[in-house]
């Protein structure tokens, strides 16, 4: 049982952050995110940030990624951005924990440890790339407390899946010659091995090209993964396989995403690499309540490339109402 100077820490410790917020807000400067960690029941910690004071709660993970293009929201809603396992600014998992403590199974029970740190009855989620996966299974196993979910760029429903090449895009956009000496780099000198964080700041130079449509864009990605250790490739192979495997092995039955009735946004670019447009469209025909906001010529981070079409739709999405542009899917390939 925590004791009564704990208790009363906690609260003097809240009252204080919301009262600099509240200060900040009317002196016209943007309010700084509350900051720290939640242990998970493995004792995994994962960083989070908080911020906004609204009676609506937005729960956004792999926040290394996401934060920054959605704290805007926060002068309506309280949002909660926190990294994943693994990743970011979270705990590392020594590489013989790794098989044991990271898969999609992990992550669907770290929001829910998330929502309970916070004492959260009800929330929104916003889930980019595999994570748009990740919280419709977790709506799945806790319909009671999700309210409405937001998809960025989601992976397929099944992984691998093959969509028409209208509905695919594999071009290539970084630099070939800057791709052949990450390939030397890696494979005669170690570098990735010897210098962690030099190379990453390579590999993200050329990698980063592809997360938008267009390469003028690429100034407006507002992550920064070298800064952190679990971003460096060296670390990131390590746990994607370990990552990745679990999610190459979900065979979700479409009845199961079927049965999940509350709203959900996908919002997918037309040019998106990573994770290819066909499944948004493919997510926004499954699942019941669902509608596709497509954002031309945009890639895998559509929410940096073009906020002023991403941050209004979702702001009206979690208001209660859907976007004008967003479409219900009816036909996977609207050529066919």
């Amino acid at each position: 049982m925590r004791s009564v100077t704990a208790v009363l820490m906690t609260v003097v410790t809240s009252v204080t952050v919301a009262t600099a917020q509240s200060r900040a807000s009317q002196a016209g400067t943007p309010p700084k995110a509350e900051a720290g960690y939640v242990t998970t029941d493995d004792g995994t910690r994962l960083f989070y940030q908080k911020l906004g004071s609204g009676p609506q709660v937005v729960i956004i993970p792999l926040g290394l990624f996401t934060f920054e293009a959605f704290k805007p929201l926060a002068d309506q809603y309280t949002v909660i951005a926190y990294d994943t396992r693994n990743r970011g600014r979270s705990d590392s998992i020594p590489d013989d924990q790794k098989a044991s403590k990271l898969s999609i199974q992990h992550d669907v029970a770290d929001v829910e440890r998330i929502r309970q740190h916070f004492k959260v009855k009800k929330a929104s989620l916003i889930g980019y790339s595999y994570l748009g996966l990740m919280v419709v299974m977790y709506t799945m196993d806790h319909p009671d407390a999700v309210e409405r979910i937001v998809q960025l760029g989601p992976v397929p429903i099944k992984f691998g899946t093959q969509y028409p090449d209208n509905l695919m895009n594999k071009d290539e956009p970084g630099d070939p010659a800057l791709l052949q000496e990450l390939r030397r780099l890696r494979k005669e000198e170690n570098y990735h091995v010897t210098h962690p964080k030099e190379y990453c700041e390579k590999e993200w130079t050329y990698s980063r090209l592809g997360l938008v449509g267009n390469p003028a864009n690429v100034d407006k990605i507002s992550a920064r993964p070298c800064e952190m250790p679990n971003e460096y490739p060296i670390n990131l192979a390590k746990h994607f396989e370990s990552s990745f495997a679990s999610v190459q092995k979900l065979d979700i039955a479409k009845e199961k995403i079927a049965a999940v009735k509350v709203p959900v946004l996908t919002i997918h670019g037309t040019r998106d690499r990573n994770a290819p447009y066909g499944s948004g469209r493919e997510w926004a025909l499954t699942l019941p309540n669902a509608r596709l906001l497509t954002i031309k010529d945009g890639a895998h981070q559509s929410f940096d490339e073009f906020p002023e079409i991403v941050i209004p739709a979702v702001r009206k999405f979690l208001a209660g109402d859907w976007p004008q542009e967003a479409e219900r899917v009816t036909v996977l390939n609207p050529k066919s």
